[in-house]
């Protein structure tokens, strides 16, 4: 058994790290509420500009934009969004895996994947297991910015308007509530995600186009996929927040656990050490008045 000194040392060792996780708890909650906020507030603007394409493409049926155009899949590429630090639970993991499902799954039907990861989680995991990465972004901090992706998201247009990608695809966390944070795989392109149903189609809605309706679309179309993406990265933040307040909680609550344990050790090994020294002293005496 450990001496009283050791175990003393080991309690002090693991109150500190309590201190530490209960901290970090404290600033993840903190966060989250903000994380929030900026994630409803890029929500009306992504539905907006959504009905907006979506007018535009219904005035303009014979206009074929090549976003909107499907094709045969030979080569598909994903945007991967994951977090910048750990210490938040199984929130990559559990996003890596479905990555990885998805590569195997269109390799399985012979189509070529490419990859754009955003965060240094993503980046350091599949330059470690290998996958065909043409674009990394990382360090987007508390608040991601949509200039920070543009490289990114450039690069995956790009190869899509010339053909070298068949169908891209977004990747990030799920903000379902604050316990709860699930992977979700998107369409991006071809974006068959702007086509209004009859019931949203507005009675009055048409447009005065300047310069006109394809120049417009083109534009438009292009901050609609940059408006999903910026959503994603805001999406995951606030999933990183949440996942790494319930994983520090659970730390603390775990530490407070071990020093329980540490202490009744503790008490034990004092004990045994105060009943061995009685022992000997009345060992002693008995000796002594012999």
């Amino acid at each position: 058994m450990p001496g009283e000194k050791e175990i003393r040392s080991k309690i002090a060792s693991v109150k500190n790290m309590q201190k530490i996780t209960s901290a970090m708890e404290k600033v993840a909650a903190s966060k989250i509420r903000k994380a929030q906020l900026q994630m409803e507030a890029s929500r009306p603007y992504a539905e907006r500009i959504r009905r907006v394409v979506g007018h535009l493409t219904h005035a303009n049926p014979d206009y074929k934009h090549p976003f909107l155009t499907e094709r045969d899949v030979h080569r598909v590429g994903f945007i991967v969004i994951s977090t910048d630090r750990g210490l938040c639970g199984g929130l990559n993991a559990n996003l890596f895996k479905s990555v990885i499902a998805e590569i195997a799954r269109w390799r399985g039907e012979d189509v070529e994947v490419d990859l754009a990861l955003v965060g240094a989680k993503a980046v350091r995991f599949f330059r470690r297991i290998g996958g065909n990465v043409v674009g990394t972004a990382a360090h987007l901090g508390d608040k991601p910015n949509v200039n920070d992706l543009i490289g990114s998201i450039k690069i995956m247009l790009d190869s899509y308007s010339k053909g070298e990608i068949d169908r891209l695809f977004l990747v990030h966390n799920l903000f379902v509530n604050s316990m709860t944070q699930k992977p979700q795989v998107v369409q991006v392109l071809p974006a068959t995600g702007i086509k209004l149903a009859e019931g949203e189609l507005q009675a009055h809605w048409d447009y005065i186009y300047e310069p006109g309706a394809d120049e417009l679309l083109d534009d438009v179309l292009m901050r609609y996929i940059e408006s999903q993406i910026y959503r994603g990265a805001v999406e995951n933040f606030a999933c990183e927040m949440a996942a790494k307040m319930v994983a520090m909680k659970s730390a603390t609550d775990n530490a407070g656990e071990i020093i329980d344990g540490l202490q009744l050790q503790y008490n034990k090994a004092r004990q045994a050490a105060i009943t061995q020294e009685i022992s000997e002293i009345v060992g002693g005496a008995a000796a002594v008045s012999s």
